[in-house]
């Protein structure tokens, strides 16, 4: 239900975006948002509290957002607080920032290895990545995992590579299992 919610929204916002022809400027506000309210729990507690009124509510976030943000924005996150949707506000926006990174061919990957890559490692993955997708440019999220013994793990999306030692041991193990002697 809140995956409905967050792209039904973040749908919204996108489209807003893109007749307006300003896409580059909420995505830039966007992230700014995000960052004030992940440091702001209070704000949230107060707009997700169940005994204080909508209209209290709103009043909040005009005191605290008009002239701040964007009469757009200010008018998204008053149609979400006004139906009461708060709590999915991060996936809302997080949503809108996978959507307009797809839009501008933006990749994100999360590549996870047992040990510490060197920058010229690093340099060389990303241009591989860049070949070999649809992408204009790659986001690289760098993970370490020592459960992995060597090899990494790339996910881009829903696509995952795998060529971790730690897995080719697993099928190595089931194949043996499989041998009858």
């Amino acid at each position: 239900m809140a995956k409905l919610i967050s792209k039904t929204y973040g749908d919204a916002l996108f489209e807003l975006a893109v007749e307006e022809n300003k896409v580059d400027a909420l995505f830039d506000e966007i992230q700014q948002l995000r960052e004030i309210l992940s440091e702001n729990d209070e704000f949230g507690r107060l707009m997700e509290h169940p005994k204080i009124i909508k209209e209290e509510k709103l009043e909040v976030l005009n005191n605290v957002f008009k002239g701040k943000i964007s009469d757009e924005l200010l008018g998204f996150m008053t149609v979400v607080i006004s139906k009461d949707r708060y709590q999915e506000m991060d996936e809302i926006l997080e949503y809108f920032t996978m959507e307009v990174k797809k839009y501008k061919g933006i990749g994100v990957a999360i590549v996870t290895t047992a040990v510490p890559l060197r920058e010229e490692q690093r340099t060389k993955i990303e241009r591989r990545l860049l070949d070999t997708t649809k992408y204009k440019s790659m986001e690289m999220h760098y993970k370490q995992d020592a459960a992995l013994i060597g090899g990494m793990v790339i996910r881009i999306g829903d696509r995952v590579v795998d060529s971790s030692i730690s897995t080719k041991l697993n099928e190595l193990q089931k194949d043996l299992l499989k041998v009858q002697i």
